[in-house]
Order: structure tokens, then sequence, then C-alpha cells
């Protein structure tokens, strides 16, 4: 990762922002980056041992409980009064003001296959909230954060969502839940309806990535129905503060979101609900 110092202190500088966001903010750049060592340190190495949840389709690995493992006694040392909800280890105290929502290693299926579209995702939620939020992606280089009410940024630099509002033009991200083979409700009717409207459909396997890269411009919209929190809590704060416009689409399916740019919007929720 690049300067923490530095992106520390062009919060600093900026007229307004609260001195107590900034020990929150480092806490979450240092346990980022080292989830992100750990990353490495198993990436494309034949020492990943790796396993399975749910089904085939759900994969965990030794970096995922090691990198939550770092991530979980550091809040634990630093921020004792704060809750936490993580993907591996559940719940502890996420009733609390401050609550920190992690994903050690949000896109393991592409990590444990030797792809790089993988990250360690942390939000920090006050009364359920984000005001925090920092998404880091280790082998492509690639840290997204965000504070909020002060904007998003990547590796330093402020970013802006795309300003595209034609279907035909537009490259859309989205995936399908891991129930896809027991639950007919998988999105794969919507993905074969929106194909045919736009320019190119791509899955990334990564939540946290497709929220940041829409944030960034690089998406100019995303989808998916069965999220969790943990997949999404830094992401979303890092595209809103990016103006990503970002809506539940569903009630029925955990969290199910569509995020799009303001141009975008309208036609991305009038064919996608139909």
């Amino acid at each position: 990762m690049s300067s923490i110092t530095q992106y520390l202190n062009d919060y600093r500088n900026q007229p307004g922002f609260p001195a107590e966001y900034i020990d929150l903010l480092a806490g979450a750049f240092t346990m980022a980056e080292k989830a992100g060592e750990i990353h490495l340190k198993y990436f494309r190495k034949p020492n990943l041992k790796q396993a399975t949840k749910l089904n085939d389709s759900d994969v965990v690995t030794v970096a995922d409980k090691e990198a939550e493992a770092f991530i979980l006694d550091y809040i634990h040392r630093h921020f004792p009064a704060h809750g936490i909800i993580a993907e591996e280890s559940g719940c502890d105290h996420d009733y609390r003001e401050w609550c920190w929502v992690v994903d050690p290693l949000d896109g393991t299926t592409n990590f444990s296959s030797g792809l790089p579209a993988f990250c360690v995702s942390i939000g920090l939620e006050r009364n359920g909230e984000t005001v925090v939020g920092v998404v880091y992606a280790p082998y492509l280089g690639e840290c997204f954060y965000a504070v909020k009410g002060f904007g998003a940024r990547l590796n330093g630099s402020t970013i802006h969502c795309s300003g595209k509002s034609e279907l035909s033009k537009a490259v859309v991200a989205t995936g399908v839940p891991y129930d896809r083979t027991v639950n007919p409700d998988n999105n794969l009717s919507e993905i074969s309806r929106m194909a045919l409207l736009l320019r190119a459909i791509r899955r990334m396997g990564s939540a946290a990535i497709d929220l940041c890269y829409t944030a960034a411009g690089y998406f100019d919209a995303y989808w998916e129905l069965n999220l969790n929190r943990w997949d999404i809590s830094a992401g979303t704060l890092i595209a809103s503060e990016a103006g990503v416009i970002i809506e539940p689409i569903r009630s029925d399916r955990n969290q199910s979101i569509l995020a799009s740019n303001p141009s975008l919007l309208p036609a991305m929720h009038h064919h996608l609900l139909q």
C-alpha cells in the first residue's frame, strides 16, 4: 500500500474533518495493509489450504482465516468498545454504537484459483451507518477508501462515477448467488435480459471490487442479489461518496442492490426490475 501517512494528511487538511476519525481511518488502513500481506503470502503458492462451506462454490482458505484473525485481534486491542461483524467469525457485540464490518478476503474463489481480483473490505459503522470504508486489492495495488461526507479516493486521488446515460454504451458488473443451483431465483434471467441491452456485462467475483470500480467509473453500474453485509459495507460508502446511487432492489434476498451512476439509473432500474 502507498503512504498511509499521506492518505491521512489529505483528510487532516480538509476543513471540518472530525479529528476522531483519524485514528479510526489509520486503524482501517493498518488492518487492510496487513491483511493484504497475508493474502500475498499465500496467493499462487503451493501452501494454500482451502475448504468449502455451504457448497462447492463457497470457498474458504487459510488466508481468509489468518487475515480475519489478525483484524479481529487488532480491533479487540485498539478499539475494545467496538462491535464486530466478520464473515468467518460472525457477530461480536454488533449492537454497539461503533461496529466494524469485515470481509477478510472478498473474492476467495478468484484467490484460490490464482486470479488477481480479490481484496480485503473493512467498513466502520456508527449506529448502523457506514462512516469509514477501506477496500484494498493487494495484488492489483489498489486501495479505495472513503469517509462519509469527504469523498472517495483511490491511492490518494479523488474518484467519481462515470457519466454514461445510454445502456448500449454501458459496461455493467453483476454476480450470481452461491445458492444458484438450488434456488431458481438466481439472477440468470436478469443477466440474459440485460446482456441484450448493454455494451457488456462483467463478473469480477468480488462485490467490494465491483462497487469500487463503479465508484471509479470503470463500471457504469452494478447489481447483485443475496449479498451479505460484510460484502458491501465499505464498498457502498466508497461508491456513494463517488456519486453512485445505491438502491435496494429486493427485500427477500438478503442484501440485493443496484448501484449506478445517476444518468444511467432510470434505464437500469426500468429494465432490471421489469
